[in-house]
């Protein structure tokens, strides 16, 4: 009986997961669109914004309302936390119009392969030989994507590896925070320290917004909300290790866009590269689950 509501749950998470994946395509979809004619502040604050009531507004109907959504044991790791999250978000926007949305989220996928890497430094946890084996291997597919030896890599191929790099510290610092602080906590400060920090820098570069990319703008901000929550919902039904490995699918939805939409070609070497990077991901998450399980059995 309990075995059948596992895996019913996990299956559930699964496809929460994918449903995940398609949302967060399109979100980067948008992205590119709006940041090829305005500001990435501009439209990243705007999104933000929103994000931003969406988190108040959850916390004040929850039990203890803001004040309790607002305690942090670790405020300062929040603040420092949530700030390379928007610089992370910035970022990589900023990768989807240098490179588009295929190169840029092959690269991008390492992500898992530096959480691996950094883990150690940051949270004092082991890491085996297998792991730092996934590890080399994921970095040799980014060297088969951006293809040193046969021509000079540009700094913008470089720019989602930032991102990539930003966002395994963020995670790393969430997962750090989240020892003494609950995910409502954790998600109320996201909302609340982005919006904030990303404010001055999108006022500053304000520029007129078209009626059409006004519905566009709309459209992001409901996909980031919708986004999320399919995200918690997903955490909260399935083992996060068990559903992790679908977030992948990211790249192939945000693939098809960018061929799509955006005239985008999928380069042989961009191909390779990734699927190699992906399954040294999909290996070092693998590995966690084992090494989660073993300690718990201990």
């Amino acid at each position: 009986m309990t075995t059948s509501a596992t895996m019913q749950n996990t299956r559930l998470g699964i496809w929460l997961m994918i449903a995940t994946s398609v949302v967060f395509a399109s979100q980067d979809g948008i992205s590119r669109h709006l940041a090829d004619n305005y500001s990435v502040f501009m439209v990243v604050m705007i999104r933000f914004w929103v994000f931003a009531l969406f988190v108040l507004a959850l916390a004040a109907r929850a039990p203890g309302g803001l004040r309790a959504a607002s305690r942090s044991a670790m405020p300062w790791v929040q603040l420092v936390r949530n700030l390379i999250l928007v610089a992370e978000i910035c970022v990589m926007v900023l990768g989807f119009v240098k490179l588009g949305l295929i190169e840029a989220h092959a690269v991008f996928a390492c992500y898992p392969l530096l959480i691996a890497a950094l883990s150690g430094p940051i949270l004092g946890e082991k890491v085996g030989w297998r792991r730092w084996t996934a590890i080399l291997v994921g970095f040799i597919g980014i060297l088969i994507i951006l293809q040193p030896g046969y021509a000079v890599v540009s700094a913008r191929a470089l720019v989602p590896f930032l991102a990539a790099a930003m966002f395994a510290v963020y995670g790393l610092l969430t997962r750090y925070v989240a020892r003494v602080d609950t995910a409502p906590v954790s998600f109320f400060w996201t909302g609340v320290v982005c919006a904030v920090a990303i404010t001055p820098f999108g006022l500053a570069s304000w520029s007129p917004m078209a009626p059409a990319d006004w519905g566009w703008m709309a459209t992001l901000c409901c996909t980031a909300v919708l986004g999320h929550w399919l995200l918690i919902r997903a955490y909260a039904v399935a083992e996060a290790s068990a559903i992790q490995p679908f977030a992948y699918l990211q790249l192939v939805f945000a693939s098809g866009i960018g061929i799509t939409v955006f005239g985008e070609v999928l380069r042989l070497n961009v191909a390779i590269g990734a699927g190699i990077v992906v399954a040294a991901g999909i290996f070092t998450l693998w590995r966690q689950r084992v090494r989660e399980k073993s300690a718990l059995q201990a």
